[in-house]
């Protein structure tokens, strides 16, 4: 059998969207030919924590733990967002995103993120790269393997596997979970113009060294191609990077990148997770259910204000209304449905293992997918959404129109997106879906593509 190493930060019993991929992908590789072996951090900043996560590691799975050094309880401290690392989050509590958080922060908040910014490049884990090389070169030459994998965020794990690339000569996959110098927040970041740069130059140092790149879109794909390509000395026209001032370019000259180095290897579901679960006991009604980060950036305040509207003028819709939100909301989500007089509608569970998710995702009669208000989210199909998928419940998203979430609802019949100010359409499509006048009718063939075990598959035809 093939062994590949896999660089990864997060990994059980780490919780969230996070761990998931290379969780799963490390689960079904060795039925393709492929045993997994992971290099992950023996004392991570782990926003949450959830021990049946470790259920679903692979007895073939090797794990190696080293200490990293990371300077994340500082900047927790002085950001306000302390509590961060308590493995079982309260309900609530703490904002999702201090780097872009809305309203008023602090000289020593403002501090630590131009810290973040400029000095911790490309993030906090910056520290872990040179131990982790010496200790993996050291390991590699007792341990022959015959591929790499790196996956962020965080992209310190691709700067690792790039050392290692140049002086092992081991092939190297890439792979992006998100983007990088294109990710929502990196716009919010109190960037110098040399830590621009910095970042720039980093990530097309990973672009073009790494044997293969896999990302999670076809979007992320194109834009990264886009990147390399603006970066040579051919003429072309281009489009610039908002976030980064870097030309991508367009046009119809020949593309300068190898084919077949650029791959599109989706997230998706463990059929595992729903075979025989029973869903959870929710309410007698209506139940609307949230699951993950519900983060104030893709507050769907449209959809409080036609909740509300609904409660009043539909009969027995005031009577059957339930929200049910497990996983990390940003407080300015609950001020907002409270705002909406549906404070006594709401049950906040705060974090629940990954198991209960999936049930709550099973029971609902209506699954909640806010996307961020920011305009990448266009390229972003988010994690839990292939979740919502194989739980074969209708979904309500809220993002842009011709997003590729919206292509992918459409192809799978699983639900409807609503832009962040449409009322009267989803005022319908709630009404239809209470009183039972609406349809459900997924694809079934569509979905499936999804698996994590045939997802698996496709990555080892990737590193062969």
């Amino acid at each position: 059998m093939n062994r590949v190493l896999i660089i990864t930060y997060y990994w059980p019993p780490t919780a969230g969207s996070g761990v998931q991929r290379w969780l799963k992908m490390s689960k079904y590789l060795p039925q393709h030919g492929w045993q997994p072996v992971i290099y992950t951090p023996e004392n991570p900043e782990a926003g949450m924590t959830d021990e049946s996560l470790l259920r679903d590691i692979a007895p073939e799975v090797e794990v190696i733990k080293r200490p990293i050094l990371e300077p994340y309880a500082v900047f927790n401290a002085l950001t306000g967002n302390k509590g961060k690392n308590s493995g079982k989050a309260s309900a609530g509590s703490g904002a999702v995103n201090p780097i872009n958080a809305v309203g008023h922060k602090s000289p020593l908040m403002r501090l630590s993120l131009w810290l973040r910014a400029n000095v911790f490049v490309p993030d906090p884990r910056c520290f872990w790269i040179r131990p982790s090389v010496r200790f993996l070169k050291k390991y590699l030459r007792e341990h022959p393997v015959d591929a790499i994998v790196s996956t962020g965020p965080p992209h310190s794990m691709h700067l690792i596997a790039r050392t290692l690339h140049r002086s092992t000569g081991i092939p190297w996959t890439a792979d992006f979970r998100d983007p990088w110098t294109r990710i929502f927040y990196f716009k919010h970041l109190p960037l110098t113009s040399c830590s621009r740069k910095r970042y720039a130059a980093m990530e097309l140092s990973v672009l073009r060294e790494a044997d293969r790149v896999v990302a999670v879109t076809d979007n992320m794909i194109r834009d990264f191609i886009g990147e390399l390509e603006a970066s040579t000395d051919h003429p072309g026209t281009g489009r610039s990077n908002p976030q980064t001032g870097k030309t991508t370019a367009t046009g119809d000259r020949p593309s300068t990148v190898p084919t077949g180095k650029f791959h599109v290897i989706e997230n998706g579901y463990d059929e595992a997770d729903f075979t025989g679960i029973t869903p959870a006991e929710l309410p007698e009604g209506f139940n609307l259910v949230h699951t993950g980060l519900f983060s104030a950036e893709g507050n769907p305040r449209k959809l409080w204000k036609v909740l509300a509207e609904l409660c009043r003028d539909l009969p027995g819709f005031g009577r059957d209304l339930h929200l049910t939100f497990a996983g990390k909301t940003d407080p300015e989500i609950l001020a907002a449905v409270q705002e909406a007089g549906l404070a006594d509608r709401i049950t906040d569970r705060g974090y629940v293992p990954h198991h209960e998710a999936n049930r709550l995702q099973k029971a609902a009669d209506l699954l909640l997918l806010p996307l961020r208000e920011e305009p990448e989210a266009t390229d972003i199909l988010t994690g839990k959404y292939f979740e919502y998928l194989a739980a074969g419940r209708p979904i309500a998203a809220f993002g842009p129109h011709g997003s590729i979430l919206e292509r992918s609802l459409d192809a799978t019949r699983t639900g409807r997106i609503f832009d962040w100010d449409e009322e009267a359409p989803l005022r319908e499509y709630l009404t239809a879906l209470y009183t039972r006048t609406l349809t459900f009718s997924p694809d079934p063939g569509a979905i499936s593509a999804y698996t994590r075990r045939s997802l698996a598959g496709r990555y080892a035809e990737v590193l062969l």
